[in-house]
């Protein structure tokens, strides 16, 4: 190497090390008690914060930790508690050792836990860290179709160097089976069991997080890696993840990137160079589920009668996306986020849509009109949060597929398919802890679907946008209290409402969104819950839920009434289906009619 750039590396290295002290892993978005009390301290205007784009690192939060702590004073005793309790868990991004109980530690360089079990390593120079923790845990599901049983097990290690570099990777055994105590009534044969216990796949219409599974006859069973290596300083981030994304400022669940489908490997790049301005940016490598006739392998199989037959095994499509989001803060109460995505099938990641600040549509009709073959799945949106007084927070997302101006003229029948979501946030007063949220999503007629399988706005054929997908809405409202420090309780309504249901078929997308949104009721799920949640020890977690739903469907009576279109239903796309084909489509078995279901768990790890 050059020895010039050797001494200008070293010189950026040693800059950054002197600025900043600490890692550049992501929160997991399941750590919610901790986001919970970042977004109490904002609502409170203790901190500052940017709400737009998740998760966040321990380096950022360990800077609004410390932040939080230097108006010590504004807090209350619960949450003070708190305060500390947290900055205990960041400890190694402060270049200190944690506190805990049943523990074998030099305060220096390691610390060996039992209470709460992990390994934690730091040189005496700071320049290395090293953290191990086991994952287990374990929740039962019981209501009088029967039980499931979740439980997880596996591991987890971050890791800091030089202060520029972090490497992190955990792995997570998880299965739901149910056979514990199934009534027979229920569970029939091996096939309900599986569908029984099997409370999350691609169709259902609830939060969820998605996954793949893998062959088992007892329930479902699957397992979830996730990890990644990032070069960091003050001002941004550079990595190579498999990590859970959410973008769009939601409490229940975002329209824009929810986080709801399976983690997907993607480089990123996140920059801040100014308080006021934040630029992110990732491509991902999609999981298609769709089968490329053109990409194959020839496998041997054995005949019976002893010969050697050939069989193809064909490989998925290649999917891929590229995002990118701008985030202003010009003053402390309003931020203003902007950004682009698009969803493309090309059979190898294309170098334009690797350009970070890029308006992705341009790209792709640059790409595709020239030989006049179809274009790629692209979209913008936008997230504004407004905190106009104290302990209020005010925030709306918009999510466009497509926009044609002229189909906002009251004259125009169309519609365009866009979703937007509406909520807010009234905590800290009268009484510290207490907290009112309440959220309302609607998706318009062709949101988040394409005429082509393979661009579809899905991965693992989960929907990355909200999970009730297009031509729904949704309306959550919750009311929590946080009564002593890591407890955390609250009561919920969420009503969800699915209507006519849609193939994007590209001669009939026309006509299905001259039809009127949200007119005919196919599925509706009521919720009412009462939960309960206790950190008792960092990363030690117990948990009770108690919750009543109400999954129904409804026999679809929609008729078209286009004048000078002589197009059916099928033709224009509409999926018909009866009252229990829509909730089978849509609801688990478990959780069909009415339900009252208790819920208990525990776990080391999120």
């Amino acid at each position: 190497m050059n020895h010039r750039l050797f001494c200008l590396l070293t010189i950026v290295l040693l800059a950054g090390t002197l600025s900043l002290r600490a890692q550049a892993i992501p929160v997991p978005l399941t750590y919610a008690r901790l986001y919970d009390f970042i977004d109490e301290m904002a609502t409170d205007g203790i901190i500052e914060i940017n709400e737009a784009t998740r998760p966040y690192t321990r380096r950022q939060v360990a800077n609004m930790l410390v932040k939080v702590q230097e108006r010590e004073q504004d807090l209350s005793k619960r949450q003070q508690k708190d305060l500390a309790f947290y900055l205990n868990e960041f400890a190694l991004e402060r270049d200190t050792m944690r506190q805990q109980y049943v523990q074998w530690t030099d305060h220096q360089t390691f610390n060996l836990s039992l209470g709460d079990p992990q390994f934690a390593y730091m040189t005496r120079n700071k320049l290395f860290k090293l953290q191990i923790r086991p994952i287990l845990g374990m929740d039962v599901y019981a209501s009088k179709k029967g039980a499931i049983l979740k439980r997880w097990w596996g591991a987890e290690l971050n890791m800091d160097i030089v202060h520029h570099v972090s490497l992190w990777g955990s792995l997570r055994d998880i299965s739901y089976n149910g056979r514990i105590g199934l009534n027979k009534k229920y569970y029939p044969t091996a096939a309900d069991k599986r569908a029984g216990a099997q409370l999350t796949r691609p169709g259902f219409l609830n939060n969820l997080s998605g996954v793949e599974y893998k062959e088992a006859d007892y329930g479902g069973d699957f397992s979830d890696s996730k990890g990644g290596i990032s070069i960091y300083d003050w001002w941004g981030s550079l990595s190579l993840s498999r990590e859970n994304v959410r973008w769009g400022d939601a409490y229940h669940a975002s329209n824009i990137l929810s986080g709801h489908n399976p983690a997907v490997p993607q480089v990123s790049l996140q920059l801040t160079p100014l308080w006021w301005l934040q630029f992110d940016y990732f491509h991902a490598w999609l999981v298609s589920n769709v089968r490329n006739p053109n990409d194959y392998y020839v496998e041997n199989v054995l005949n019976q009668d002893g010969t050697m037959l050939t069989d193809t095994a064909f490989r998925p499509q290649s999917k891929y996306m590229a995002a990118n989001m701008l985030t202003f803060m010009p003053c402390k109460w309003v931020h203003f986020s902007i950004g682009n995505s698009i969803v493309y099938a090309e059979n190898t990641p294309q170098a334009a849509y690797f350009i970070p600040i890029a308006f992705f549509k341009s790209l792709d009709h640059l790409l595709t009109k020239g030989i006049a073959t179809q274009n790629q799945n692209s979209q913008v949106y936008a997230t504004i949060t407004v905190r106009p007084v104290e302990h209020l927070k005010l925030y709306t997302s918009l999510y466009a597929d497509e926009i044609k101006w002229s189909r906002f003229s009251p004259s125009n029948k169309a519609n365009n398919p866009i979703s937007y979501l509406v909520g807010f946030d009234w905590g800290g007063w009268p009484l510290k802890g207490l907290s009112l949220k309440g959220e309302f999503m609607r998706s318009y007629i062709g949101c988040y679907t394409n005429s082509i399988d393979a661009l579809e706005y899905t991965s693992n054929s989960y929907l990355m946008g909200h999970y009730m997908g297009d031509n729904a809405q949704s309306t959550y409202i919750e009311l929590s209290y946080r009564p002593i420090r890591g407890m955390w309780v609250a009561l919920s309504f969420t009503d969800d409402i699915r209507f006519n249901q849609y193939r994007f078929l590209r001669k009939g997308i026309g006509a299905a969104i001259e039809q009127k949104p949200f007119d005919h009721k196919i599925f509706r799920n009521t919720e009412f819950a009462a939960k309960l949640t206790y950190e008792v020890l960092n990363n030690m977690f117990l948990r009770a839920e108690l919750t009543y739903n109400h999954a129904r469907g409804y026999n679809n009576t929609s008729v078209y009434t286009i004048p000078g279109k002589a197009m059916t239903n099928a033709e224009a796309g509409e999926v018909l289906r009866s009252a229990q084909g829509y909730l089978d489509a849509f609801a688990p078995s478990y959780l069909q009619g009415r339900n009252f279901t208790a819920m208990v768990g525990f776990s080391f790890g999120f």
